[in-house]
């Protein structure tokens, strides 16, 4: 404790020992309670890992994507390309690869627990928007993502987006957008809705619902969880459509894509060298292998979803005329373009 200046000056007047104790103890618990609850500052990466500690955001829930095991280790594809950045940038930086800590990110807390300090990054099938890049910064994206349907291996009555209106169960999580959009094109379609992925999935599996829909890549993650026990469907437009797009009516032309995510890292703002250190860490994992080989970032996603769905994904986009892509180009000018995209007005008449 700071003395005052008459207190310097009068050195006989001291507190007894045994305030002076009761002060100390109740400062320290004081102070580890703070620490416990952990800083309220945004933190910045790149003195996190210099520090030798970081805590990286990922889901816990999802097969492929991120899952904590019964071990408490934390494996999928997010997790790996977190590992790899923020290992790829200790090396840049000479530093030794810090110590990660892993905390679950449900989606409804990413930005509190970025812009509270409790996280340094989140790679958690963070789909970057203009909504969240108010908050949050993003490097990326890492994974470009459609919409699609998962239904059951031996169900040969859903080929196709329109099939599902035929009296089809569809399966969503309580308050999806994915769902309510197919439901917005196909009135005919039986929502059914469930407080999690894991429960539709369980649901389609008793045969309770037909399909479950959300992003492809999350459904291939469970899709080689449960081998032999699942397909997945694409989905595009049947027709050209109207849909609502915040507040606004937008053109979906037919053969589209249902929907396109791309996954981002997302981290506290006002930080410009640590994004720049986690794109050009993208870019290293993207890059391809010695003599033309595999990326890194290429070989981390078969080991999550599996072989097949890689295959399918990559042969899709090489097709002629193809309206997906499969490799992400990260970068602030790929941020600003997703952030600041425009969609084409509905023509009057097309309802």
């Amino acid at each position: 404790m700071r003395r005052t200046s008459a207190q310097a000056r009068r050195p006989w007047q001291r507190r007894p020992i045994a305030a002076i104790s009761v002060v100390a103890v109740v400062a320290a618990v004081l102070a580890a309670s703070l620490t416990a609850c952990g800083s309220t500052e945004p933190r910045n990466l790149l003195e996190s890992i210099k520090s030798g500690k970081v805590v990286l955001g990922t889901k816990y829930d999802q097969p492929g994507l991120g899952i904590r095991n019964p071990d408490k280790s934390v494996t999928g594809f997010d997790p790996a390309v977190s590992t790899y950045v923020v290992n790829f940038i200790a090396d840049k930086l000479r530093v030794a690869h810090p110590q990660i800590t892993w905390r679950e990110t449900p989606s409804a807390q990413r930005e509190t627990l970025i812009n509270n300090g409790e996280v340094d990054m989140i790679a958690a099938t963070y789909s970057i928007n203009a909504s969240r890049a108010k908050q949050v910064s993003f490097a990326g994206p890492y994974l470009i993502n459609y919409q699609a349907l998962l239904v059951r291996d031996d169900d040969d009555s859903i080929t196709s987006l329109t099939d599902l209106n035929k009296g089809k169960r569809l399966c969503s999580v309580t308050g999806s957008t994915s769902a309510q959009n197919v439901k917005a094109q196909l009135p005919g379609v039986q929502l059914q809705e469930y407080d999690s992925y894991s429960s539709c999935v369980e649901a389609v599996r008793r045969g309770k619902v037909d399909a479950l829909t959300t992003d492809e890549v999350i459904l291939a993650g469970y899709a080689n969880f449960f081998p032999d026990e699942f397909k997945i469907v694409g989905m595009t437009y049947p027709k050209n459509a109207c849909v609502s797009s915040s507040g606004k009516k937008v053109l979906k032309k037919a053969g589209t894509p249902f929907s396109t995510e791309n996954y981002g890292i997302g981290m506290a703002q006002n930080h410009p060298e640590a994004l720049a250190a986690a794109d050009e860490a993208l870019h290293a994992m993207l890059a391809s292998g010695p003599n033309g080989g595999e990326s890194a970032w290429e070989s981390a996603l078969r080991k999550a979803i599996g072989n097949q769905y890689v295959d399918e994904m990559m042969a899709r986009a090489a097709a002629p005329d193809s309206n997906y892509k499969f490799l992400p180009d990260p970068g602030p000018q790929a941020v600003d373009k997703i952030v600041n995209s425009t969609s084409t007005p509905c023509p009057p008449g097309l309802g």
